[in-house]
Protein backbone atom coordinates (compact mmCIF):
# COMPACT_ATOMS: atom_id res chain seq x y z
CA UNK A 1 0.00 0.00 0.00
CA UNK A 2 1.35 3.56 -0.83
CA UNK A 3 0.86 6.41 1.95
CA UNK A 4 -1.84 8.03 0.45
CA UNK A 5 -4.12 5.54 0.36
CA UNK A 6 -3.15 4.66 3.74
CA UNK A 7 -3.56 8.09 5.06
CA UNK A 8 -7.50 7.64 3.25
CA UNK A 9 -7.68 4.35 4.87
CA UNK A 10 -6.98 6.00 8.02
CA UNK A 11 -9.84 9.01 7.55
CA UNK A 12 -12.32 6.04 6.95
CA UNK A 13 -11.39 4.22 10.02
CA UNK A 14 -11.43 7.46 11.99
CA UNK A 15 -15.00 9.00 10.90
CA UNK A 16 -16.10 7.59 7.96
CA UNK A 17 -18.78 4.80 6.95
CA UNK A 18 -19.48 3.18 3.67
CA UNK A 19 -22.50 1.34 1.95
CA UNK A 20 -21.86 -1.67 -0.44
CA UNK A 21 -24.00 -2.63 -3.30
CA UNK A 22 -23.47 -5.78 -5.45
CA UNK A 23 -21.62 -2.87 -7.94
CA UNK A 24 -20.52 0.03 -5.90
CA UNK A 25 -19.62 1.25 -3.18
CA UNK A 26 -19.98 4.53 -1.71
CA UNK A 27 -17.56 6.18 0.84
CA UNK A 28 -18.44 9.08 3.20
CA UNK A 29 -16.17 10.79 6.03
CA UNK A 30 -17.03 13.28 8.43
CA UNK A 31 -14.86 16.13 9.76
CA UNK A 32 -16.31 17.23 12.81
CA UNK A 33 -15.45 20.60 14.56
CA UNK A 34 -14.72 19.73 17.94
CA UNK A 35 -14.56 23.52 18.59
CA UNK A 36 -15.85 26.37 16.59
CA UNK A 37 -13.18 28.56 17.99
CA UNK A 38 -9.64 27.68 18.11
CA UNK A 39 -7.61 28.53 21.06
CA UNK A 40 -6.19 31.83 19.42
CA UNK A 41 -10.12 32.25 18.48
CA UNK A 42 -9.56 31.61 14.93
CA UNK A 43 -12.94 29.89 12.86
CA UNK A 44 -11.98 26.21 13.08
CA UNK A 45 -14.34 25.69 9.89
CA UNK A 46 -12.06 28.44 7.84
CA UNK A 47 -9.43 26.04 9.24
CA UNK A 48 -11.13 22.74 8.13
CA UNK A 49 -11.87 24.57 4.50
CA UNK A 50 -8.20 25.79 4.06
CA UNK A 51 -6.67 22.19 5.03
CA UNK A 52 -8.80 20.53 2.37
CA UNK A 53 -6.69 22.28 0.14
CA UNK A 54 -4.18 19.73 1.36
CA UNK A 55 -6.17 16.66 1.42
CA UNK A 56 -7.52 16.41 -1.83
CA UNK A 57 -4.60 16.21 -3.38
CA UNK A 58 -3.81 12.93 -1.37
CA UNK A 59 -7.43 11.82 -1.85
CA UNK A 60 -7.88 12.32 -5.46
CA UNK A 61 -4.60 10.48 -6.06
CA UNK A 62 -6.05 7.31 -4.66
CA UNK A 63 -9.49 7.59 -5.35
CA UNK A 64 -9.92 10.49 -8.39
CA UNK A 65 -12.40 12.84 -9.34
CA UNK A 66 -15.44 13.34 -8.44
CA UNK A 67 -15.47 14.01 -4.66
CA UNK A 68 -18.27 16.18 -3.22
CA UNK A 69 -17.86 17.65 -0.02
CA UNK A 70 -20.57 19.98 1.72
CA UNK A 71 -20.17 21.65 4.66
CA UNK A 72 -22.22 22.05 7.86
CA UNK A 73 -22.53 24.46 10.99
CA UNK A 74 -20.51 21.02 12.83
CA UNK A 75 -18.61 19.45 10.59
CA UNK A 76 -17.41 19.04 6.59
CA UNK A 77 -18.45 15.74 4.95
CA UNK A 78 -16.47 14.25 1.87
CA UNK A 79 -17.64 11.39 -0.42
CA UNK A 80 -17.24 9.10 -3.50
CA UNK A 81 -18.86 6.59 -5.07
CA UNK A 82 -16.62 3.72 -7.05
CA UNK A 83 -17.13 0.40 -8.63
CA UNK A 84 -16.70 -2.24 -6.06
CA UNK A 85 -13.57 -3.37 -8.23
CA UNK A 86 -11.97 -0.14 -7.62
CA UNK A 87 -8.10 -0.51 -6.23
CA UNK A 88 -8.84 1.39 -2.74
CA UNK A 89 -12.27 -0.42 -2.46
CA UNK A 90 -10.24 -3.49 -2.65
CA UNK A 91 -8.07 -1.89 0.42
CA UNK A 92 -11.23 -1.83 2.58
CA UNK A 93 -11.93 -5.17 1.96
CA UNK A 94 -8.57 -6.22 2.93
CA UNK A 95 -7.92 -3.96 6.30
CA UNK A 96 -10.95 -3.71 7.52
CA UNK A 97 -12.48 -7.05 8.78
CA UNK A 98 -15.70 -6.47 9.60
CA UNK A 99 -18.19 -3.37 9.97
CA UNK A 100 -19.04 -0.60 7.98
CA UNK A 101 -18.65 2.64 10.25
CA UNK A 102 -16.49 4.08 12.87
CA UNK A 103 -18.63 2.42 15.88
CA UNK A 104 -18.87 -0.72 14.78
CA UNK A 105 -14.98 -1.17 12.33
CA UNK A 106 -13.28 -4.13 13.23
CA UNK A 107 -9.33 -3.96 11.22
CA UNK A 108 -8.17 -7.26 9.97
CA UNK A 109 -4.44 -8.04 11.13
CA UNK A 110 -3.09 -7.38 8.04
CA UNK A 111 -2.82 -4.01 8.70
CA UNK A 112 -0.01 -4.48 11.66
CA UNK A 113 1.96 -5.89 8.42
CA UNK A 114 1.96 -2.33 6.98
CA UNK A 115 5.31 -0.60 6.48
CA UNK A 116 5.99 1.92 9.54
CA UNK A 117 5.49 4.61 7.20
CA UNK A 118 2.07 3.68 6.14
CA UNK A 119 1.07 3.17 9.62
CA UNK A 120 2.09 6.70 10.71
CA UNK A 121 0.16 8.23 7.55
CA UNK A 122 -3.00 6.04 8.58
CA UNK A 123 -2.39 7.34 11.87
CA UNK A 124 -2.45 10.66 10.36
CA UNK A 125 -5.24 10.34 8.71
CA UNK A 126 -7.09 8.83 11.54
CA UNK A 127 -6.28 11.74 13.97
CA UNK A 128 -7.17 14.73 11.39
CA UNK A 129 -10.55 13.19 11.52
CA UNK A 130 -10.84 12.31 15.03
CA UNK A 131 -8.55 13.39 17.40
CA UNK A 132 -7.51 16.65 19.22
CA UNK A 133 -5.24 19.07 20.76
CA UNK A 134 -6.70 21.94 22.75
CA UNK A 135 -5.33 23.98 25.51
CA UNK A 136 -7.25 22.02 27.98
CA UNK A 137 -6.14 18.83 27.02
CA UNK A 138 -3.74 18.82 30.25
CA UNK A 139 -3.03 16.01 32.78
CA UNK A 140 -3.39 16.45 36.03
CA UNK A 141 -4.18 20.27 35.89
CA UNK A 142 -0.54 21.06 35.44
CA UNK A 143 0.64 24.21 33.35
CA UNK A 144 1.96 22.84 29.48
CA UNK A 145 1.26 19.30 30.06
CA UNK A 146 -0.38 18.92 27.02
CA UNK A 147 -1.85 16.06 25.25
CA UNK A 148 -3.71 14.54 22.20
CA UNK A 149 -6.82 12.99 22.77
CA UNK A 150 -8.08 10.42 19.85
CA UNK A 151 -11.49 9.89 20.19
CA UNK A 152 -13.18 6.41 19.55
CA UNK A 153 -16.97 6.13 19.90
CA UNK A 154 -17.86 2.97 22.08
CA UNK A 155 -16.06 0.93 20.06
CA UNK A 156 -13.73 -1.61 22.11
CA UNK A 157 -11.88 -3.37 19.02
CA UNK A 158 -11.02 -0.25 17.71
CA UNK A 159 -9.71 1.76 20.56
CA UNK A 160 -6.87 -1.29 21.29
CA UNK A 161 -6.12 -1.82 17.78
CA UNK A 162 -5.57 2.27 17.11
CA UNK A 163 -3.36 1.51 20.46
CA UNK A 164 -1.46 -1.06 19.42
CA UNK A 165 -0.68 0.74 15.99
CA UNK A 166 0.89 3.55 18.08
CA UNK A 167 2.77 1.24 19.77
CA UNK A 168 4.26 -0.50 16.51
CA UNK A 169 5.25 3.14 15.53
CA UNK A 170 6.84 3.76 18.90
CA UNK A 171 4.03 6.33 20.20
CA UNK A 172 3.31 5.61 24.14
CA UNK A 173 -0.01 6.54 24.98
CA UNK A 174 -0.18 8.51 28.29
CA UNK A 175 -3.61 6.92 29.53
CA UNK A 176 -6.84 5.25 28.17
CA UNK A 177 -9.85 6.76 29.65
CA UNK A 178 -11.86 3.70 28.46
CA UNK A 179 -15.89 4.61 28.59
CA UNK A 180 -16.75 1.53 31.52
CA UNK A 181 -18.04 2.38 34.54
CA UNK A 182 -14.89 2.19 36.84
CA UNK A 183 -13.30 5.49 34.80
CA UNK A 184 -16.33 7.32 33.55
CA UNK A 185 -18.11 6.72 37.09
CA UNK A 186 -15.85 5.60 39.39
CA UNK A 187 -17.69 6.71 41.97
CA UNK A 188 -21.10 5.83 41.54
CA UNK A 189 -22.15 9.70 41.50
CA UNK A 190 -24.36 9.60 38.16
CA UNK A 191 -25.01 6.07 39.34
CA UNK A 192 -26.51 7.27 42.44
CA UNK A 193 -28.63 10.30 40.57
CA UNK A 194 -30.12 7.88 38.81
CA UNK A 195 -28.16 8.22 35.72
CA UNK A 196 -27.52 4.56 35.41
CA UNK A 197 -25.44 4.80 31.25
CA UNK A 198 -23.74 7.94 31.89
CA UNK A 199 -20.83 5.86 31.76
CA UNK A 200 -21.51 4.71 28.13
CA UNK A 201 -19.28 7.41 26.15
CA UNK A 202 -16.60 7.18 24.00
CA UNK A 203 -13.37 6.08 24.98
CA UNK A 204 -10.48 8.96 24.94
CA UNK A 205 -6.72 8.15 23.97
CA UNK A 206 -4.49 10.18 25.43
CA UNK A 207 -1.28 11.24 24.03
CA UNK A 208 2.03 13.62 25.26
CA UNK A 209 1.63 16.37 22.56
CA UNK A 210 5.57 15.89 21.97
CA UNK A 211 4.76 12.69 21.57
CA UNK A 212 2.42 12.51 18.68
CA UNK A 213 4.97 14.89 16.26
CA UNK A 214 5.71 12.10 14.60
CA UNK A 215 2.37 11.27 13.23
CA UNK A 216 1.14 14.95 13.29
CA UNK A 217 -1.60 16.27 11.33
CA UNK A 218 -3.10 17.76 7.93
CA UNK A 219 -5.54 19.73 9.65
CA UNK A 220 -3.70 22.71 9.50
CA UNK A 221 -5.07 24.28 13.17
CA UNK A 222 -4.49 21.01 14.34
CA UNK A 223 -0.44 20.80 13.64
CA UNK A 224 0.14 24.64 14.63
CA UNK A 225 -1.61 23.31 17.91
CA UNK A 226 0.34 20.67 18.27
CA UNK A 227 3.80 22.50 17.49
CA UNK A 228 3.12 25.13 19.59
CA UNK A 229 1.64 22.65 22.77
CA UNK A 230 4.47 20.18 22.16
CA UNK A 231 6.85 22.92 21.94
CA UNK A 232 5.85 24.44 25.67
CA UNK A 233 5.43 20.71 27.06
CA UNK A 234 9.21 20.24 26.10
CA UNK A 235 10.74 23.43 27.44
CA UNK A 236 8.50 23.38 30.93
CA UNK A 237 9.24 19.68 31.24
CA UNK A 238 12.80 17.54 31.60
CA UNK A 239 12.26 15.86 28.70
CA UNK A 240 14.79 16.17 25.68
CA UNK A 241 14.51 14.69 22.03
CA UNK A 242 16.46 11.44 23.69
CA UNK A 243 14.32 11.18 27.14
CA UNK A 244 10.44 11.08 26.19
CA UNK A 245 7.92 9.42 28.05
CA UNK A 246 7.59 5.86 28.64
CA UNK A 247 4.79 3.09 28.30
CA UNK A 248 2.70 2.31 31.47
CA UNK A 249 4.22 -1.15 31.74
CA UNK A 250 7.75 0.99 32.02
CA UNK A 251 6.17 3.16 34.85
CA UNK A 252 4.95 2.18 38.07
CA UNK A 253 1.18 1.96 38.20
CA UNK A 254 -0.38 3.22 41.04
CA UNK A 255 -4.28 2.16 41.52
CA UNK A 256 -6.75 4.09 43.47
CA UNK A 257 -9.24 2.50 44.93
CA UNK A 258 -13.10 2.66 43.68
CA UNK A 259 -16.46 1.36 44.84
CA UNK A 260 -17.63 -1.85 42.71
CA UNK A 261 -20.23 -0.40 40.20
CA UNK A 262 -23.27 -2.33 39.79
CA UNK A 263 -22.72 -2.12 36.09
CA UNK A 264 -19.70 -3.66 35.86
CA UNK A 265 -21.74 -6.51 34.15
CA UNK A 266 -23.23 -4.86 31.42
CA UNK A 267 -23.70 -6.57 28.54
CA UNK A 268 -22.49 -4.28 25.84
CA UNK A 269 -19.31 -4.68 27.52
CA UNK A 270 -16.85 -7.82 25.88
CA UNK A 271 -16.82 -10.83 27.86
CA UNK A 272 -13.29 -10.84 28.35
CA UNK A 273 -13.76 -8.01 30.35
CA UNK A 274 -17.64 -8.37 31.89
CA UNK A 275 -17.93 -9.16 35.29
CA UNK A 276 -14.62 -7.37 36.44
CA UNK A 277 -13.70 -4.49 38.53
CA UNK A 278 -11.03 -1.86 37.77
CA UNK A 279 -9.00 0.41 39.58
CA UNK A 280 -6.28 1.44 37.02
CA UNK A 281 -7.13 1.76 33.04
CA UNK A 282 -3.55 -0.34 32.51
CA UNK A 283 -5.15 -3.36 34.01
CA UNK A 284 -8.14 -2.89 31.76
CA UNK A 285 -6.14 -2.25 28.46
CA UNK A 286 -3.86 -5.46 29.46
CA UNK A 287 -6.88 -7.76 29.75
CA UNK A 288 -8.07 -6.44 26.16
CA UNK A 289 -4.57 -6.87 24.56
CA UNK A 290 -2.46 -3.34 24.75
CA UNK A 291 0.68 -4.77 26.54
CA UNK A 292 4.45 -4.97 26.23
Amino acid sequence: MEVKAAYLLGMVIGNGEFQKSPTQTTVTIDIPYKNLRTDDDQDVQTYVKASLFDMMPIITSVVGEPITHTSGEHSTKLSFTRDNNHPFIGLLNKYIASGTKQQNIKLSPNIFNLSRDCKRSLLRGLADVTAYIRKSNIAYGAMNQHRVYIEVPQNWDLVIEIANLLKSVDVPIQTIDFGHPNFRDGNLKKYNSGNHLFWKKEHQIKIWANEFLPIGFNVSHKQRALENYAEKLIEHSKLTADKTHKYYWEKTIRRRTKPKHPCENDPSLPATIRGKHYESWTDLAKDLGYHA
